[in-house]
């Protein structure tokens, strides 16, 4: 009897550690959601005026200056190979941090903070809303939403990470 208690006892810790709560700020590229892992991102900013970086690679849209700091702005619709879409008031700039770098992506809208139990996320499928799945963790379900959680450190090659790189030195 005791041995079956101490049974229980260890499936119930290996459960609950498999039910981590995973904080992520969640947004929208036309009608898919997406979300990133909340550490990753640093704020939330209105689209402002982007100067434009010759010979930046096309999805890149330029650079801001962010309180004295030079920071480059990626498109993400374009590293998707998505529909280009005009700005709206609900597009946004999402400051991240990928690889020690501090860049901020262009998206639709920025919907919410959201706290989802690790265990409803799902691995990606090989093809999934048209992205290859190296750049995504997984798939969180949440009622009948699914959301494609980002892995933004694999969003760039290295070659695009030299490139971006290159262009605020």
């Amino acid at each position: 009897m005791e041995t079956e208690n101490k049974k229980s006892v260890v499936s119930a810790g290996e459960h609950s550690s498999s039910d981590e709560i995973v904080q992520l700020v969640t947004f929208k590229l036309g009608n898919e959601e997406f979300a990133l892992d909340i550490l990753k991102v640093q704020e939330i900013n209105r689209v402002v005026e982007i100067t434009k970086v010759p010979k930046a690679p096309d999805f890149v849209e330029g650079v801001i200056n962010l309180r004295g700091r030079v920071i480059p702005i990626v498109d993400i619709r374009k590293k998707f190979h998505l529909n280009i879409k005009e700005a709206t008031k609900e597009t946004r700039i999402i400051v991240v941090n990928i690889m020690n770098k501090t860049i901020g992506l262009i998206v639709d809208s920025v919907s919410e903070v959201l706290r989802i139990n690790s265990s409803t996320i799902q691995p990606p499928p090989p093809l999934i809303a048209g992205l290859d799945s190296d750049y995504i963790k997984g798939v969180g379900k949440l009622d009948e939403r699914l959301i494609i959680l980002l892995d933004i450190d694999k969003i760039f090659t290295t070659g695009e990470h030299k490139l971006i790189e290159g262009m605020i030195k």
